[in-house]
């Protein structure tokens, strides 16, 4: 599991279901988003959610099916190799790939181990 601790003061947001009374198929799960106090808003891979949440002064998320690949130029880039979720829930337009500012992060733990520091930035 990788799990990403997010920038101090930073909370979670989760889209909720939508009934549909439509046959949308394909659509993928509701979004899920980091909000940071100046009021920018993060897109995170939904389906790659295993654990979450924002109680320690700041939002950390666990993806399961997501490799570290490293920081490049002040982003953090992380790639999907693994499905969570069987084909048919799962939008054909997903990311494969999620790049994050190096500024948003305060940490990367790979299977328990820290990986990356914003003092290692």
């Amino acid at each position: 599991m990788v799990l990403v601790a997010f920038a101090a003061g930073t909370r979670l947001h989760r889209e909720q279901d939508l009934v549909q009374y439509l046959p949308i198929l394909r659509n993928g799960p509701p979004g899920t988003f980091v909000h940071f106090s100046d009021g920018l808003r993060v897109s995170l891979p939904t389906d790659q959610i295993v654990c979450q949440e924002d109680t320690d002064g700041g939002a950390r998320v666990g993806f399961g099916g997501m490799r570290f690949a490293g920081a490049e130029r002040g982003h953090l880039i992380f790639h999907r190799v693994r499905e969570m979720h069987p084909e048919e829930e799962l939008s054909p337009d997903r990311s494969h790939t999620m790049v994050l500012d190096a500024r948003w992060v305060r940490s990367v733990t790979v299977d328990g181990q820290e990986v990356w520091t914003a003092t290692r930035a």
